[in-house]
C-alpha cells in the first residue's frame, strides 16, 4: 500500500473541534474499464464528426453522471429507435449490446448506426451464435431484464436460448437433448456466484460445453478481487456507482459476503448516510466500471470535511486493456 493523499485539519481549528482520524483504503483497479472508455469515446467522437444531435439507444453506460455530461454535449438518449427521427443524425447502440432486430430495424429506416457494444460482450454474442450453429441449446447465466442479457438472448431465434439466474432454476431444466447444451454468461456477474451456478450446470449436464475463456470480463473480475483484498481491513466500504449498474451491485454484494459491517452503493457524495459512518476508522472505497474517477474524488473530499483523512491505495493488478473505436469513427475513415 502506498500513501497518496493526506488532507489535514485546519491548523486554526480549536482542539475541541478536531476531526476524528479516518484511513481510506482505495481499491485499485476501480472505475472505468476499457469498454466504458470506448463507449464514451464513441459518443464524443460522433458528436465531433456529425455535430449534435447524436442519438443513443439506452444509456451508453449505466452512470447518471456520464449520461448527463454527454447530454450537455448534444447526445440525445432514447429507449427505442421509434424515438429517433428520420434523417442523417447517427444513432449509437450502447455498450451493453442489442438484439439483432434493433440494427435490422435501423437498416430498414436507412438510419446511420454506430455500434458501441463492448467487444467482450460481442465475444459472448459470437459464442452463442457458434453454439447455435452447431445444434446446441444455449443456457445464458445472467440477470433477467438487464440490457446485456436482452441483447445476448436476441442474437438467437426464440426458443434457442434459456436464461438461468440462479442454482434453483437448474433443477427445473428439462432440455430436449441434455447432451447437446452449451453455456455462456453475462459479463458483469459475481465471479463466485457464477462459479457455483456453472458447477451445478456441469453436475446436472456433464456433457455441457462452455466458453474457451471465461465470459466474465477482466474488469469485473479485477474489481471484485480488489474488494476482497480490502474488505477484511475496513469497518465500512462504499461502492461508487449507479443502482442499475450490474457490476457495481456485484461489488457491493462481494463486500457484504466477505463480512464488511457497513456497505453502501452511492452515485454521489450527497447520497452518503453520514449516521451510518459515524464511528468508523477505516473505510474501503471502490467504483464500478462505469463510474468516473471524479466521483471517487468527490467522496474523498466529502469525508475530508468531517474526518482527518489519509488515503492509501491497495493495488491488486495493473490494467492496460484498450479497445479501438469502431472503424467508421477512426480518424482515417472519418476524414
Amino acid at each position: 500500500m502506498t500513501a497518496s493523499l493526506t488532507p489535514s485539519a485546519d491548523a486554526a481549528q480549536p482542539a475541541s473541534a478536531a476531526k476524528p482520524p479516518l484511513e481510506i483504503l482505495l481499491c485499485a483497479p476501480r472505475g472505468f474499464c476499457a469498454g466504458v472508455v470506448r463507449a464514451i469515446d464513441v459518443v464524443e467522437r460522433a458528436l465531433a464528426i456529425y455535430g449534435p444531435p447524436v442519438y443513443v439507444r439506452h444509456e451508453i453506460v449505466h452512470n447518471k453522471y456520464v449520461v448527463e455530461s454527454l447530454k450537455r454535449k448534444g447526445a440525445v438518449f432514447v429507449r427505442e429507435l421509434d424515438e429517433v427521427p428520420d434523417g442523417q443524425a447517427p444513432v449509437i447502440f450502447s455498450a451493453h449490446g442489442v438484439a439483432k432486430t434493433v440494427p435490422a430495424n435501423a437498416v430498414s429506416r436507412n438510419l446511420v448506426t454506430i455500434d458501441a457494444t463492448c467487444p467482450l460482450v460481442t465475444k459472448v454474442h459470437r459464442e452463442a451464435e457458434i453454439h447455435h450453429k452447431r445444434g446446441r441449446h444455449v443456457l445464458l447465466v445472467g440477470h433477467s431484464g438487464h440490457p446485456e442479457v436482452v441483447g445476448t438472448m436476441g442474437q438467437l431465434p426464440k426458443g434457442s436460448i434459456t436464461l438461468v439466474e440462479d442454482i434453483d432454476q437448474i433443477e427445473a431444466l428439462t432440455p430436449e437433448d441434455p447432451d447437446n447444451l452449451a453455456w455462456v454468461t453475462q459479463t458483469t456477474l459475481s465471479v463466485d456466484d457464477t462459479r457455483h451456478i456453472v458447477a451445478a450446470l456441469k453436475a446436472k449436464f456433464p456433457n455441457i460445453t462452455g466458453p474457451h475463456k471465461d465470459d466474465i470480463c477482466y474488469a469485473t473480475t479485477n474489481r471484485q478481487e480488489a474488494v476482497k483484498q480490502v474488505a477484511p481491513l475496513v469497518d465500512a466500504l462504499i461502492v461508487v456507482g449507479s443502482s442499475n449498474s450490474s457490476n457495481s451491485q456485484r461489488l457491493r454484494e462481494v463486500a457484504e459476503r466477505v463480512g464488511v459491517p457497513i456497505t453502501r452503493l452511492v452515485n454521489r457524495a450527497e447520497e452518503i448516510d453520514w449516521d451510518a459512518f459515524a464511528n468508523i476508522r477505516k473505510l474501503g472505497l471502490t467504483a464500478g466500471a462505469s463510474a468516473p474517477e471524479v466521483l471517487v474524488e468527490e467522496i474523498i473530499d466529502a469525508f475530508a470535511t468531517r474526518y482527518d483523512v489519509t488515503v492509501d491505495t491497495v493495488s491488486t493488478v495493473i490494467e492496460d486493456m484498450s479497445f479501438p473505436l469502431p472503424r467508421e469513427l477512426r480518424s482515417e475513415a472519418a476524414e
